[in-house]
């Protein structure tokens, strides 16, 4: 065998063993978080940080879990990944674990798609304003997804809830419209609802 061809050989099945390692370490960290035994459960989601952005889909699915236990600590471990992936120096980390949370968007439980808004929030940039922002025509989520976009930087996230505004219910105008001005944009009508009287007076709301 030529020395080209063995060194290749040798490179792949040291890349085919990290990657079994990998994904043998991933299941085992799963496993411990859906474990009846909160001595088990709780330090596995206290140091899921730096297990990253594989684990988010995955545990996206045990958020779903019928125990109230080992779903709470998967949300709590997706809590932990973010918030270390979003530390200083870590880009490309928290690039990789946005983009896993947005896959949690398209989530069938309601719950899990809020957590993914609210960590994305955290996170997130102009890549993640899309799928955010279509979830602002979900009944069950838009005001999370309203209250994450608020908080994401940049003019994505302006033009979002500014494209929002022309066409969601007139109930939820007001809504918008606050999250408008809270990012230093004027918006006509719609005045803040927490302006509005609620008893008699002859001060007008503005």
């Amino acid at each position: 065998m030529k020395p080209n061809a063995a060194s290749a050989l040798a490179t792949g099945a040291a890349l085919t063993a990290g990657v079994l390692a990998a994904d043998a370490a991933l299941a085992e960290f799963l496993e411990k978080i859906q474990s009846p035994d909160d001595a088990i459960r709780g330090p596995a989601w206290q140091n899921a940080g730096p297990v990253g952005a594989p684990a988010v889909v995955p545990l996206g699915e045990v958020m779903t879990h019928a125990d109230f236990e080992i779903a709470r600590a998967a949300k709590r471990a997706i809590e932990r990944i973010v918030r270390h992936a979003g530390r200083p120096g870590a880009d490309s980390e928290r690039q990789a674990v946005a983009a896993e949370l947005v896959k949690l968007l398209a989530h069938a439980n309601s719950n899990v798609r809020k957590h993914a808004l609210w960590m994305l929030s955290e996170i997130g940039e102009d890549a993640a304003v899309p799928p955010m922002a279509r979830l602002l025509e979900d009944p069950e989520v838009r005001e999370d997804a309203r209250c994450a976009l608020e908080r994401i930087p940049g003019r994505a996230a302006t033009a979002a809830l500014r494209k929002a505004l022309a066409t969601a219910p007139e109930s939820f105008k007001y809504a918008l419209a606050h999250s408008l001005r809270v990012r230093g944009e004027k918006v006509e009508g719609y005045p803040s609802q927490k302006r509005v009287p609620t008893k008699p007076t002859r001060v007008t709301a503005g």
